[in-house]
């Protein structure tokens, strides 16, 4: 089994404005919510998100008469985000060493082990306490457990945090629950018809052998590597390292493991080489632009009447799972030995879920019924709270930790 596209749940949809009025939409949409989240002084992140709820195709469709849901067409905005996705985690990858990553890989497994081992079981308890069979609870563990590392990456970014050593924890957990859902979707996927064990043990296997693969050739390829991206022209340059990312993580579609996890390890192969500095420099615009449309799809995805059916749920569940986060990250912070005001921002910068939430959130449509019917509504809702959630703390960590009364970082 192939990973799911996130935004498979777009699928579908009909279409209303010709192709290219969808797009100006869309484009328009971001720069107006961009605008206003400068003019606030607030992240961009949940203000495109919120965008998308507003131009999406899910109701409400109008505003005092005036039609809003102006999006309709899944294919162009399910290709670009999955590009933003891409894009996001390579330029998480260059920032990140091989050789940090494998010099803490025990600091990193245990801090791994513990954020699985505390939010996994809340969601199985949100599961068991909400009446869910099995197969639903399962799901909803997924669901719950599993930060979204283009989130995450955005929000580091954009916090100044990548080059401040709580990114060195929140960085090796992201790495850890991407392969550990690899293994998990495989698993999940032998639920449905026709699946089986073997199969799934099979599609594991393959997976992470083709990850080991990717990660060997980056290792000792980086030589080649950086003669295949030194060109002169800018535009060639851009060209050439988008090629190299899509190309290896489309690649990744036909096993069990990621595109975005594949995209970060191509983009830690290129960071081995000397053209980090050029990557940064040239693809910057290119990342904010895809990244964009990725957070602006969560929105469109979302359709907010269906979600007050699910308020109690989504209430408890953020609520719990917002707290297993802060303690599992401040677990993980302090297994990397950081100070207590740093093991807080290691936990305030997991909260945030996304794309693998909705993959989840895809995959139970064709899995659960019954009570457990509002599954994938509740994976698409829990996703929209907890990235707007996860932002919004990640811009006020200093205020929680004004709270939670720790030092200064």
């Amino acid at each position: 089994m192939g990973v799911t596209s996130p935004f498979a749940l777009l699928a579908g949809v009909p279409r209303s404005l010709p192709l290219v009025a969808q797009l100006g939409v869309l484009l328009t949409a971001l720069a107006v919510a961009g605008a206003l989240a400068s003019r606030l002084g607030q992240s961009v992140i949940p203000a495109y998100i919120l965008a998308g709820v507003v131009v999406g195709p899910s109701a409400p469709t109008a505003v005092l008469g005036v039609p809003v849901a102006l999006l309709g067409d899944a294919a162009f905005v399910h290709a670009f985000a999955d590009l933003g996705l891409v894009v996001l985690l390579f330029f998480l990858g260059v920032h990140v060493s091989f050789e940090r990553l494998a010099g803490s890989y025990r600091r990193l497994l245990a801090a791994g082990l513990v954020d699985f081992a505390l939010n996994f079981a809340v969601g199985v308890g949100l599961g068991l306490l909400f009446g869910f069979g099995p197969v639903a609870t399962l799901l909803v563990a997924g669901i719950v457990y599993i930060s979204s590392s283009a989130i995450v990456t955005k929000a580091l970014v954009e916090r100044g945090w990548i080059a401040d050593a709580a990114s060195e924890p929140i960085l090796g957990v992201l790495v850890f629950e991407d392969v550990a859902i690899a293994v998990y979707l495989a698993f999940v996927g032998a639920l449905g018809p026709g699946g089986s064990v073997a199969g799934a043990a099979v599609r594991v296997a393959t997976g992470l052998g083709f990850l080991g693969a990717v990660a060997l050739a980056g290792w000792y390829g980086a030589t080649a590597l950086e003669v295949l991206l030194t060109v002169d022209s800018e535009e060639l340059f851009v060209l050439r390292v988008l090629a190299v990312a899509t190309l290896v993580a489309g690649a990744a579609t036909a096993t069990s493991v990621s595109v975005g996890v594949t995209a970060f390890v191509v983009g830690a192969a290129v960071g081995r080489t000397d053209v980090e500095e050029r990557v940064e420099r040239s693809l910057a615009p290119v990342r904010d632009l895809f990244s964009a449309v990725f957070f602006l799809s969560i929105g469109v995805s979302t359709d907010v009447l269906a979600l007050l059916d699910l308020a109690g749920l989504l209430a408890v569940a953020v609520a719990a799972t917002t707290a297993s986060k802060l303690v599992s990250g401040a677990l993980g912070g302090r297994l990397y030995g950081l100070d207590d005001r740093r093991s807080l921002r290691v936990g305030v910068g997991m909260i945030a879920r996304g794309e693998f939430s909705l993959v989840l959130a895809a995959l139970a449509r064709g899995l659960v019924g019954g009570p457990a019917r509002l599954v994938p509504e509740f994976g698409v809702g829990y996703v929209l709270a907890m990235s707007v959630l996860g932002t919004l703390l990640v811009r006020h960590e200093g205020l929680l930790a004004d709270l939670a009364d720790v030092g200064e970082a």
